[in-house]
């Protein structure tokens, strides 16, 4: 047994292939928390970590300051909206998050959603459940083929999207400032680099960004106004990037055809949230980025962070707050 061994603080709600992999190191001392630990709770034992992984469960200034040890935060998933990134910054403690683990998984969900609007999946499933077939020629459905789809945020989510569109033989409009239109052309998206002008044309629209100051309530009331009629928003991203008293009037008022949302800008959302009785939503509980092979890939990739970083190579990649490192 290794002596003076780091403590790596991890979820029992991790997927075992994650804990498996942590109990090779015997240089490494595993505390075992809960997601839903209370916060004085959790606060107690950040004194002593190394090291923390983290899955739903927020991390503050405070924690930050509590956690005197901490060489490395790592996140079971891509987001880090609850996490304190200045904070951690000003210690110089990298924040790393699971880099592609499961961004095949969130772009499945989207086109999930989109098919399942376009062919009225709940409506046919009712007439079928419930015996009324008679009322099956009462609803419209469309093809995704030859269709415009808005890709808002061309990263590792949204290039697999693009990809999957493609296949679908759909147009495909891509939206990110931060990716030179070479590079949005080499994917086989056409550049939008007019967002307003862009929500026009197309027929879905598909969230990919990260939720930050300056794409909270990029979605608002004036831009679902640009959308077509006929046109469904979808976001698998993070609540609070589309305006929701803006959207429930859009879909009240017949100003866009739809939507699929995964997010919400709270959540668990409450039960009079006007949205739940929408016309024409589909819903799903932050659960986009979920499947049972991207569970292992989030834990093992998280736990292989916190050991990049250990070890002193600290994958870059996978690195929010790449300026630590200066």
């Amino acid at each position: 047994m290794a002596a003076n061994r780091k403590k790596l603080m991890l979820p029992e709600e991790m997927a075992q292939v994650g804990w498996d992999l942590a109990r090779q190191r015997d240089d490494i001392e595993l505390v075992r928390y809960s997601d839903k630990i209370a916060q004085d709770a959790f606060h107690a034992l950040l004194p002593t970590a190394d090291g923390i992984a983290l899955w739903a469960h927020p991390f503050t200034a405070a924690d930050v300051e509590a956690a005197s040890r901490l060489q490395v935060l790592s996140r079971i998933g891509v987001g880090y909206d609850s996490v304190d990134v200045a904070a951690l910054t000003k210690r110089r403690i990298p924040l790393l998050i699971g880099g592609t683990a499961n961004s095949v998984t969130v772009a499945e969900h989207a086109l999930f959603f989109m098919l399942h609007l376009a062919k009225q999946g709940p409506a046919m499933h009712a007439f079928v459940r419930e015996n009324r077939w008679s009322e099956k020629n009462s609803i419209e459905i469309f093809d995704l083929f030859e269709k415009t789809l808005l890709i808002i945020g061309l990263g590792k989510i949204g290039t697999r999207v693009c990809a999957r569109a493609l296949a679908l033989e759909m147009r495909v409009l891509a939206y990110d400032p931060f990716i030179p239109e070479d590079a949005i052309r080499a994917r086989g998206a056409v550049p939008a680099p007019d967002l307003d002008a862009a929500l026009g044309e197309a027929d879905f629209v598909t969230i990919h960004c990260p939720k930050k100051a300056d794409t909270i309530g990029l979605i608002n009331a004036a831009r679902l106004k640009r959308m077509k009629r006929s046109a469904y928003l979808i976001n698998t991203a993070r609540g609070g990037i589309i305006d929701e008293p803006a959207l429930y009037d859009a879909l009240t008022s017949g100003g866009i055809a739809g939507a699929g949302l995964d997010v919400f800008a709270q959540e668990p959302t409450p039960a009079d949230n006007p949205l739940l009785r929408a016309p024409n939503v589909i819903f799903a509980p932050h659960m986009a980025g979920v499947s049972r092979e991207s569970l292992d890939r989030m834990a093992v990739t998280a736990v292989r962070n916190v050991f990049s970083v250990f070890d002193g190579r600290p994958n870059v990649e996978n690195m929010v707050n790449k300026e630590v490192l200066a």
